[in-house]
């Protein structure tokens, strides 16, 4: 498959697991920020819903490429990104342009160097 339809692919990837496969209470549930009064008894910790939204972007990068390094760059990547949106350290469009640079890099590395393992 050519770069320009690996890049293609994560992108959409990308607003999939962004917008649909995000469901309500991993939203706010992932923001450290958010009392623990808003959420039932049993609710899981801000990290775990984090870090099941960075996965499920690491995994679509994973679908979209067959590379491990780049699922472990997507995961720390979109945690990171993720996090400093909920510190409101950057706002939605901030957060949406980092993450679609990530990919953009991802596709450069396959253009320039290979596909990593």
């Amino acid at each position: 498959m050519d770069v320009i339809s690996i890049l293609v692919l994560m992108l959409a990837g990308h607003f999939v697991g962004d917008f649909v496969l995000q469901p309500g209470p991993m939203s706010s549930g992932k923001n450290r920020h958010k009392t623990r009064e808003q959420f039932d008894d049993g609710f899981p910790q801000w990290y775990y819903w984090l870090s099941a939204h960075a996965s499920t972007h690491g995994l679509i990068v994973y679908f979209c490429t067959g590379s491990i390094i780049f699922l472990v760059a997507e995961f720390i990547s979109h945690w990171l990104i993720d996090y400093v949106k909920c510190d409101k350290v950057i706002n939605l469009h901030q957060d949406q342009a980092l993450h679609i640079l990530s990919k953009v890099a991802y596709a450069l590395v396959i253009f320039f160097i290979g596909m990593p393992a």
